[in-house]
């Protein structure tokens, strides 16, 4: 497990925040599984809440933004799970432990989770923004793995590992995904890692 800093309770306003925000990412969630990303508009998903199209924009800027969630934070947890790390331990090893950890944090709803990703993939808008946020989570992940690199090219190595990573999580979201998958998305993403393991 990562330690964590201790932190202040939430306020009610927050916790009210949050709550009010969960609710509008479960239904924009629903109508997208059901009718399309691109068929739904940030208008239905408000009169579906019970919300104005103002009010939705200001918990979510965008449709987009309900789907993917705060991936700052995620980016962040893996950023200090990755430097929490043995600093001899190889690079591969530490960045699979560090989005190991990641998964590891317990979510509230499997079969919603998994729709969840099964929307991610349904629009090239969603996979667009999956994409930025893979570049996002490398700016800060490349240069951890980097000083664990010997030789010449390290940030290049670097690079390259971090990409790999962030694609064997992809694919083992992608895969637990599926209906009929039992697998947990951490035994998927430890078969992904083992699958590579390259020997830097």
């Amino acid at each position: 497990m990562v330690a964590t800093p201790a932190r202040r309770a939430p306020t009610l306003r927050e916790m009210t925040r949050e709550a009010v925000r969960a609710r509008i990412a479960d239904t924009a969630i629903d109508l997208f599984a059901e009718h399309g990303f691109d068929q739904v508009t940030v208008d239905q998903i408000a009169a579906a809440v019970g919300i104005s199209a103002r009010s939705f924009n200001r918990y979510f800027p965008t449709k987009e933004d309900a789907v993917m969630g705060d991936t700052t934070a995620w980016g962040e947890l893996v950023r200090d799970a990755l430097a929490a790390r043995p600093s001899d331990e190889p690079a591969w090893s530490s960045l699979h432990a560090a989005l190991d950890a990641l998964l590891a944090v317990p979510g509230t709803d499997e079969d919603r989770q998994k729709r969840s990703m099964r929307v991610l993939i349904s629009a090239p808008t969603l996979r667009a923004r999956n994409l930025e946020k893979h570049l996002a989570w490398a700016e800060q992940l490349v240069p951890l793995v980097a000083e664990r690199l010997d030789g010449h090219d390290a940030t290049l190595r670097a690079e390259a590992l971090v990409q790999a990573g962030l694609a064997c999580l992809d694919v083992a979201l992608l895969t637990w995904s599926q209906p009929h998958e039992t697998r947990s998305p951490r035994t998927i993403l430890g078969i992904a890692f083992a699958t590579l393991n390259p020997t830097t």
